[in-house]
């Protein structure tokens, strides 16, 4: 199923902006359903949930930009993650019908936890899905790239911390738990930037609307979950094109959101989980993104480049300490939900003395960095990126290219909360999330180097 035509919402002047002298920025977006049959596993749990029936569409989404050999492609996808395999294999189909070089795309997952798994291996329906896969996704992109326009961006930020939470607790022995059970109080920040993107027809059309946010994506089924759904991100893209029209494409780049989620500390009268609480959610987001961008002066420059790099960061290895640990687990009879899986993830695990190929990716727009990481992601490190990065406005996106489990802070990787937890959710050694934000840093200026940030040239 390719991109249908798409109903627009009429504008009320021929032209909107004063855009004399700005670069004219090809642009094309693109979208298309890739919705598993029902039947399928649901991934993002330890326990086994199936999708009976489909409440509302998974899509893969892209947006190119730029000419010639410097063109960049953001491709999102209504799933959990992405595996270095088949995504490696559609970057490839993608730079073989586009000419869009491969260190130029960006591949990334919304982490809907209402979708099928990632990492293949399964039988039947989702074996065979996993296979069209990369096919899907080459298709989108290369509808993206061969239908350009001439297209305006408008950049800006909001800010939103009231349905966000540091999922994680400091108890008063100094370790952290994924409770609200017996803790002083949140073992670390929320990042309350949204930032977003909306790329405009010089008639003022909007024809994508790209939003980075870094919060989880299970609202909508929690672990009881029997249907397939996009979550939030789902209903976000459904308010922007209520305002926009059918031909608005939302593409969510989440950002790190590896401790965040929406389950809040403080007491509320709105609903926690459910259909209600994603509706809530992705219109809020939905109006922070207009509110960002209706205001914004457009981008007054297109200049692109992109850089990729593979990290050689070791695996975690089993250590004499950690598996008395587990044997203490195996001994008991009243175990929890996180300690059982914690034990069927040790008997499953295979990296010991391993070294993972960790891909990094950063592309820079004009004044805009795009950053690709290939974990869950603790706020902290994107809020370090961020603060380094020489553009005005840095998109930190997760599950970018892969899906090598979480990266906790260095500090927080020995504290056992979940996220940090060896094998069960921290695949990389403690340190592994400082390597990645100290060679992000050298990335971003190496792209930016001999290049000073665009004047305002605004009226």
């Amino acid at each position: 199923m390719g991109q249908r035509e798409r109903k627009k919402k009429p504008i009320m002047s021929e032209s909107l902006y004063n855009i004399e002298g700005l670069p004219s920025i090809p642009a094309g977006v693109a979208q298309r359903v890739i919705t598993p049959g029902v039947g399928i596993r649901l991934a993002g749990y330890y326990h086994k949930r199936i999708g009976e029936r489909v409440r509302d569409d998974l899509h893969c989404r892209a947006l190119v930009l730029g000419a010639g050999d410097a063109r960049l492609a953001i491709v999102t996808l209504d799933l959990i993650g992405v595996q270095r395999d088949w995504g490696d294999a559609a970057r490839a189909e993608i730079e073989q019908r586009t000419g869009i070089g491969g260190d130029h795309i960006l591949i990334c997952a919304t982490h809907t936890h209402t979708g099928p798994g990632a990492r293949g291996g399964g039988e039947g329906v989702e074996q065979e899905w996993i296979g069209r896969l990369p096919g899907m996704i080459a298709d989108t992109a290369e509808t993206a790239a061969a239908d350009t326009f001439d297209a305006l961006l408008f950049v800006g930020r909001q800010e939103e911390a009231l349905l966000a939470s540091n999922r994680l607790g400091r108890t008063r022995d100094g370790t952290e738990v994924f409770s609200k059970e017996g803790v002083i109080d949140h073992a670390g920040p929320v990042n309350p930037e949204l930032l977003a993107i909306s790329v405009r027809e010089h008639d003022g059309t909007v024809r994508a609307m790209v939003v980075n946010y870094g919060m989880h994506v299970d609202v909508i089924g929690g672990g009881t979950a029997d249907f397939i759904s996009a979550d939030w991100p789902g209903e976000m893209a459904k308010a922007v094109s209520g305002v926009y029209g059918d031909q608005a494409v939302t593409l969510f780049v989440n950002g790190c959101c590896g401790d965040i989620n929406h389950r809040l500390w403080r007491e509320t009268r709105h609903p926690g989980e459910g259909p209600g609480k994603a509706i809530q959610m992705g219109r809020t987001y939905a109006g922070l993104a207009v509110a960002a961008t209706e205001p914004a002066e457009p981008l007054v420059t297109g200049e692109c480049g992109a850089e990729m790099k593979v990290l050689k960061i070791p695996y975690y290895t089993r250590e004499a300490e950690f598996m008395a640990e587990i044997e203490a687990l195996r001994q008991r009879d009243d175990l929890e939900y996180f300690e059982e899986a914690t034990i069927r993830s040790v008997e499953r695990w295979d990296r010991d003395g391993q070294i993972a190929e960790a891909p990094v990716q950063v592309m820079r727009l004009g004044d805009l960095m795009f950053v690709g990481l290939p974990a869950e992601i603790f706020t902290m490190w994107g809020n370090e990126i961020k603060r380094w990065s020489p553009a005005r406005h840095t998109f930190v996106i997760e599950l970018a290219n892969d899906a090598l489990g979480y990266i906790p802070t260095t500090d927080q990787a020995e504290r056992g909360g979940y996220g940090a937890k060896p094998i069960l959710s921290r695949r990389l050694i403690a340190d592994g999330g400082r390597r990645i934000a100290d060679a992000v840093q050298v990335m971003m200026w190496e792209l930016w180097e001999g290049c000073q940030p665009p004047a305002d040239t605004a009226p």
